[in-house]
């Protein structure tokens, strides 16, 4: 199982992960929404702005503070490390 920083301490299992999507689409805020009234929605934002909305195969829906981009830089040096 690898573990995904993804910020303030906060770590998600990329094994877990389906999509990470930016926060900013209508769709995507439907699902946010969704999930919170369903009590699946998980903030890791420590009160800081959303910038990157993390889906789970198990519906749950991860809100992080740190951008999409960091978070696939930060899954593939995972991936680099595991190789070793």
């Amino acid at each position: 199982m690898k573990l995904i920083n993804i910020g303030f301490g906060n770590l998600v299992s990329s094994d877990k992960l389906i999509a990470v999507v930016s926060p900013d689409s209508a769709p995507v805020k439907r699902i946010v929404q969704e999930s919170k009234s369903n009590g699946l929605l998980i903030d890791a934002t420590c009160g800081r702005k959303c910038k990157s909305v993390l889906i789970t195969e198990n519906n749950h829906v991860v809100l992080s503070a740190i951008s999409c981009e960091a978070i696939q830089n930060r899954t593939e040096e995972s991936e680099e490390h595991k190789d070793e």
